[in-house]
């Protein structure tokens, strides 16, 4: 059996949170458009799974949030509470024909809702968010 700790010092500085060149394209355009600076990831306890990924364009961080630079100035906050569960997520943008997606690829979800909406993840990262 093998244990795996998680020191929140350690991934409050370095939470391997990832977008894509898509995703940073996209989210470039979407803040040329507004008024908003950043973007914030953070995640909500909602659907019929658990918890739902958001995304929202802002000029400031919340107090927890944690500052993650993309590329060329642009700036990630991260939901400091939910950092354990993000750990290690890729944030994607794909354009499907009429469609435009975000994908969530996060190694920390062990099942999702049948809509795709929600996730849940194993209590040890929940615990330790």
């Amino acid at each position: 059996m093998t244990v795996n700790s998680i020191d929140p010092t350690d991934i409050k500085q370095n939470p391997n949170i990832r977008f894509t060149d898509a995703a940073i394209a996209h989210f470039s355009k979407q803040l040329a458009a507004s008024e908003h600076e950043s973007i914030r990831l953070f995640i909500e306890v909602s659907g019929c799974s658990g918890y739902m990924y958001r995304l929202e364009l802002v000029s400031e961080p919340q107090p927890d949030d944690v500052t993650i630079e993309l590329v060329d100035g642009l700036k990630l906050y991260v939901q400091g509470e939910a950092i354990a569960i993000l750990q290690g997520t890729e944030v994607d943008f794909r354009k499907e024909v009429l469609n435009e997606l975000l994908m969530f690829n996060n190694p920390n979800v062990t099942g999702e809702c049948g809509c795709g909406e929600s996730f849940v993840v194993e209590s040890e990262a929940r615990d330790n968010a």
